[in-house]
Formats: C-alpha cells, sequence, structure tokens
C-alpha cells in the first residue's frame, strides 16, 4: 500500500475513535484546511493549524451532530496527493434529521505530515439536514 494513503487511512480510523492527539501528530504545524463552500463549518475556512481545526470543525461536528461518522471509500491518487472517495453519515442534533451524503477529502502531504485538507460535499443535502 502507498504509504500516503496508510497515513490518511490511519488519520480516519484516529478521526472514528476519537483519538485526537493521534489524528494532530499528523498535521503539520501550518495546515491549512478548507471546508466546503456552502458547508456551515466554512464560516471560518481556511482554518490554519491544528488548535483552528480542533475548535472550528471537530468541536462544533461533536455538538451540532450525533455520531458524526467519516465512511472511507476508495483512496486515490500518488505521491504527496490523495483524495478519498467517502460518505458522511450523522444525525443532526438540533432537526434529528439524518445526514447520508457523499463526499470527498483531498490531502496535500509533505514529509510524512498532512500540510493541506479541501472537503468537497453535497452542500444542499446537508442543509436539508440542518434547515
Amino acid at each position: 500500500m502507498n504509504p500516503n494513503h496508510a497515513l490518511v487511512r490511519d488519520l480516519y480510523a484516529a478521526f472514528a475513535a476519537g483519538d485526537l492527539p493521534r489524528l494532530l501528530s499528523r498535521f503539520d504545524a501550518r495546515v491549512v484546511w478548507n471546508e466546503a463552500e456552502g458547508f456551515p463549518l466554512a464560516d471560518r475556512t481556511p482554518y490554519v493549524g491544528a488548535d483552528a481545526i480542533v475548535h472550528g470543525v471537530f468541536a462544533r461536528l461533536v455538538e451540532e451532530w450525533d455520531a458524526f461518522e467519516v465512511r472511507v471509500g476508495e483512496l486515490a491518487g500518488d505521491g504527496d496527493v490523495v483524495t478519498m472517495f467517502g460518505r458522511y453519515h450523522a444525525r443532526h442534533r438540533r432537526t434529528g434529521r439524518v445526514l447520508d451524503v457523499q463526499c470527498a477529502h483531498t490531502w496535500w502531504l509533505a514529509d510524512g505530515k498532512i500540510v493541506r485538507f479541501q472537503q468537497m460535499v453535497d452542500t444542499a443535502a446537508v442543509a436539508a439536514a440542518v434547515n
């Protein structure tokens, strides 16, 4: 397996396990994180650095969604750019609506660390679950 694919798979495993230290250990100190335009957490994009990502993305996911899950599908790409094609699954805490939507994440790596992230998702489906 491509070592960068293994690193990205480990990121998702750490996220699923709630192992924030393991997840963050894979991020470069100046990692740049971009949520998809129109996604509810895109209001502070770009997030720069682990602290901004933890407070601006991960903490808000926990607050707003029950059991937010990234269902990892295919990984594509060679070298230092890896894209994951998968699905989000969760229930919105306020509306009770279920989210089950296709997503893609592109990860840029350098020296074994994540330096950039870009989320792509059907934001209309997300808005329907939130509103």
